[in-house]
This record gives C-alpha cells, structure tokens and sequence, in this order.
C-alpha cells in the first residue's frame, strides 16, 4: 500500500450519525469489517475510522481502536489503507488527541488543526505531540474546515510548527447542520494553496456534505485531488435518492475515477 493517503477514502459513519439516519450506517466493530470489505470491492482503497461506545456514541478510546483497526486489517489484509480519526466533538482535550496518536496501532490519523491547536498558546504542544507521531513512521492527514485555516496551517508549516514531512490535508465543504456543499468553494481553497510554498510537495483530499458531494468530488478528481465519500458526510446520489450503503456512494465515485483516468 502506497505511503500515503489513497485516491478514494470512505467515512462510513462519522461521529454524530446514528441508525435513525441511516439503518445501514455502521455502528458495531462487526459492522465497521463488514463495511470496510463492501467498500473495498467497491473502489475505496482506505478508510476513516470511528469507533463508538456500547451507547453509539463516539469516543476516542484506545482499546476500541485497536481492535477495530486489527479486526479490519485481518478482514482486509493489505488492501485497505487505515486512517483513524481523533476527532474531538467538543469533548475531548489536545492531550486526549496526543493519547490516541501515541497508543492506537494504525498508519494513519486524521487531525483537526482547530483541535490539536486550538490557539497560539497551543501550538508547542501541539508541535510536540506531531512530531513525535510522524518521528515514528505513522502519516497524519489534516482537517481544515476554512480557506483561513489552510493560511494558518502554511504558516504552522513555514515556522516548522507543523513538521514539513509528508504533507497532507483534507478540505471540508460544507458542516454539519449547515446548508449543503457548494462545490465552487473548492476554488477558495485551491487559490490558496496553490500559491503557498506547499504545493507541490502536498497531497490533498476533499469531503462534502449533503447531496452535492458527488459533484464537489468529481471536481475534486479532476483538479487532481482525492476523494472522501460516504455517509459521514451524505447519505444521498447525485440525483437526491438515498444510497442503500455505504458501498453504493464508493462506487459512484469510484466509477467517476475510472472514467476520468480513460480520458
């Protein structure tokens, strides 16, 4: 598996989404394997991992990590690239973050920026804790949620706040509870990141909320970024019908890949 982020990642499930969403949105350990294996046949090449506890409700724990992550490694083998989240959902700390870098066994970790360094007061602590997760082989992907937090983030990166080391990020269109994605704020931040320092030794990735994801990632694929799909973010098609699986939103978008790769 590549060392870094693959083309096309599915987020099956997200931390605030519950069965009354979707019934086949997958909760349980046992769903997640399952989950991973029907978007693996379907184009996703990796996975952006939430645990939940016996509740449904999301948690940043440990043993749940690694179980989860060695139980879809086994389903798997080495065909599905591992990223867990450390997403905070207003409850959990920096140190909390720092915790599951440090002790959850995977490859990959998604990071917040707004969450690993919430203010200027934060960011030796923050700088630490990333250097030491990346000094030790394991790839962070970082989550900006506005064309600011890109500047911020180039600006983490230029001071060597942020190790410059394989470089990778992931744009948010769209938030939870807001309007859907409007994909030509795709535009905001590829301005941006185009003219820093850091784009051409960057890798970077899109997720988009509602029914207008299908469109933001074909745009996505096309200007040469990656794609994150699944029901984290939309449960719908293109056309506004809800997907039956997760699998189903893979395969959309992965046939838009293929397709795009033929021309």
């Amino acid at each position: 598996m590549n060392a870094r982020t693959p083309l096309i990642m599915v987020a099956p499930n997200g931390a605030r989404h519950g069965k009354a969403q979707h019934p086949a949105l997958p909760i349980t350990e046992e769903e997640l394997v399952e989950t991973a294996g029907t978007c693996l046949e379907a184009g996703a090449q990796a996975i952006h991992m939430h645990v939940r506890d016996d509740q449904g409700l999301h948690v940043l724990d440990v043993a749940r990590y690694n179980s989860a992550v060695e139980a879809v490694r086994r389903a798997t083998g080495d065909r599905m690239f591992i990223q867990v989240t450390t997403e905070a959902v207003g409850r959990y700390s920096p140190q909390d973050i720092a915790v599951i870098l440090d002790q959850v066994h995977a490859p990959a970790f998604s990071v917040a920026l707004r969450e690993i360094m919430p203010d200027a007061a934060a960011e030796k602590y923050g700088a630490d804790v990333l250097a030491g997760t990346i000094g030790s082989g394991k790839l962070v992907q970082y989550l900006l949620y506005h064309p600011s937090e890109l500047e911020r983030f180039i600006s983490l990166v230029e001071k060597g706040v942020i190790p410059d080391s394989n470089l990778d990020i992931l744009f948010v269109l769209g938030r939870y509870g807001g309007s859907d994605t409007d994909p030509a704020y795709l535009t905001d931040y590829l301005e941006v990141f185009r003219a820093s320092c850091i784009a051409d030794r960057t890798e970077w990735m899109v997720c988009a909320f509602g029914p207008p994801e299908t469109r933001a990632l074909a745009a996505t694929l096309a200007l040469g970024g990656k794609a994150r799909v699944g029901f984290e973010n939309n449960f719908h098609h293109a056309n506004g019908t809800i997907a039956a699986d997760n699998a189903a939103r893979v395969r959309d978008i992965s046939q838009i890949a293929s397709l795009l790769s033929a021309s």
